[in-house]
């Protein structure tokens, strides 16, 4: 909401990360005008239904063209481009299969030509994989922020920091290794 994000900025914040990627009333003009970065994120319905039978033809596309549009109208408000953080909802009026194949093809958002934030730690997928508990998902977190690290992800949002630090960390050691010496 436009006065929220007005307050949250006033408060110190330094970015608004909007589940409805400024698509409410007035909220696409206040977010230029308080010249913060904005986290575009894509969510399928509304968040109390959003998980009732999601479809989708494509994920990955649908949900890449919503982005793209939604960069495109933040810059015609006069947001910068490098303001803009994109995300692709994980968990957000998605299945299983749809969230995995949105991992699967992280890449395909890089040609956003944006930073792009993946928040899937703890989520409800890391638990239908695993089996594991909200409180066990640990191992299951690790993997899926050491992937999106390894597929483009710019930014993680995760519970546990210093161990995902530490697993990002080792990822983008031999991800980005060009001196090996055989």
């Amino acid at each position: 909401k436009p006065e929220v994000m007005a307050a949250a900025v006033n408060a110190g914040a330094g970015m608004i990360n909007d589940v409805n990627a400024l698509q409410a009333a007035g909220a696409l003009e206040q977010a230029a005008s308080l010249n913060v970065s904005v986290c575009l994120m894509h969510m399928q319905g509304e968040p109390r239904t959003m998980q009732q039978d999601p479809i989708y033809e494509d994920v990955v596309e649908e949900v890449y063209r919503f982005l793209e549009q939604r960069i495109e109208a933040c810059e015609a408000a006069g947001v910068a481009r490098e303001d803009i953080v994109v995300d692709p909802g994980f968990g957000f009026g998605k299945t299983l299969g749809h969230n995995l194949q949105l991992l699967k093809r992280l890449s395909r958002f890089e040609d956003l030509g944006v930073p792009v934030l993946v928040g899937i730690s703890r989520k409800s997928m890391i638990g239908q994989i695993t089996g594991c508990e909200l409180d066990e998902r640990l191992a299951g977190s690790l993997a899926a922020a050491t992937l999106a690290t390894w597929l483009g992800a710019s930014i993680i949002r995760v519970h546990d920091v210093k161990e995902t630090v530490a697993a990002v960390a080792v990822a983008a050691a031999v991800h980005g290794n060009n001196n090996d010496k055989r």
